[in-house]
């Protein structure tokens, strides 16, 4: 019979005791790691710091600080949940980074992890050359809204939408478009893809849609599927979203308009099936498989 670490924690007084408690169950259970940090050591940092309410880059001066119990039992219930439910840390804490950029999040959402976000911050150079000239923009698959918000600090002369088929992910957007005080400039639209965008074009179009294929989620993590399938499902081979944002995309896009999208690991399948279309595969981190760019006139076949 397996022993249950969470029932015996009354000898964890300090934050080094449960530091080390954390690192030690997080690997103990082979936790998966996909959400923002890569080790059970900065995510147990992270965890004990966020409950604490201590700052987040702060670890030594607390190591040796004693905890209450009312702490503790916060700890134990954070580290539960982490390594028994397999929840995200996310998730419990309710934060995500895209870059110095913070969302609140919660289980109605995909937790924000797009190549796009650097992007943004270059303000798509060399692509758009002058972001001033960019007037009208949309996040399609906004989720938290995330890209939107980077959308609009990139061109802030741009009216943004931010579009979504879940109206539970719109509610988590509107909370960060409102903490941003973007209201005016990013409107929230429900929309199943294009279908609700009739009459409405765009400067430039960005989308981190649903890409992943039946085999992978058939394998995916508990973490992963602790989110949304709606956010991450997408047909048989991953590209049923992809298809059908190329196919009406150019109808959204104003002459010169460019799309952005991230495809995860679906590049060679994407070529396969558009071998007529100049995908610009762009360099994010350390790779160049993710992200493609068209121009509305490549789409036309123009």
């Amino acid at each position: 019979m397996s022993h249950d670490y969470f029932h015996d924690t009354d000898a964890l007084i300090t934050v080094r005791d449960w530091l080390r408690f954390g690192v030690s169950r997080m690997n103990a259970a082979s936790v998966f790691f996909g959400h923002g940090t890569t080790n059970a050591y900065d995510e147990a940092a992270y965890l004990i710091l966020h409950s604490l309410h201590l700052p987040l880059d702060r670890l030594d001066p607390f190591l040796d600080a004693c905890l209450t119990e009312v702490e503790r039992e916060d700890l134990k219930q954070v580290f539960e949940k982490r390594v028994k439910q397999r929840m995200p840390a996310a998730y419990i804490t309710h934060q995500a980074w895209l870059g110095e950029f913070e969302f609140y999040v919660d289980e109605r959402v995909i937790i924000p992890r797009s190549f796009i976000a650097e992007l943004l911050r270059e303000q798509l150079s060399p692509w758009v050359e002058y972001p001033e000239s960019v007037h009208t923009g949309l996040d399609m698959c906004t989720g938290s809204g995330c890209l939107a918000i980077l959308m609009a600090h990139a061109f802030p002369d741009a009216a943004i939408d931010a579009v979504d088929i879940s109206a539970d992910a719109l509610a988590v957007a509107e909370r960060n478009i409102n903490d941003y005080q973007l209201r005016a400039q990013i409107q929230t639209i429900k929309s199943d893809l294009f279908n609700q965008l009739s009459g409405r074009t765009y400067d430039v179009i960005v989308s981190n849609p649903p890409y992943v294929n039946a085999p992978s989620m058939a394998m995916l993590p508990a973490e992963y599927r602790a989110e949304p399938q709606l956010a991450l499902a997408s047909g048989a081979d991953g590209l049923e979203h992809i298809r059908a944002i190329l196919a009406t995309a150019p109808d959204h896009l104003n002459p010169g308009g460019i799309l952005i999208a991230e495809i995860g690991h679906n590049r060679d399948a994407l070529e396969e099936v558009f071998p007529n279309l100049s995908f610009t595969w762009l360099d994010t981190g350390d790779s160049d498989e993710y992200v493609f760019l068209v121009t509305r006139e490549q789409l036309l076949g123009e």
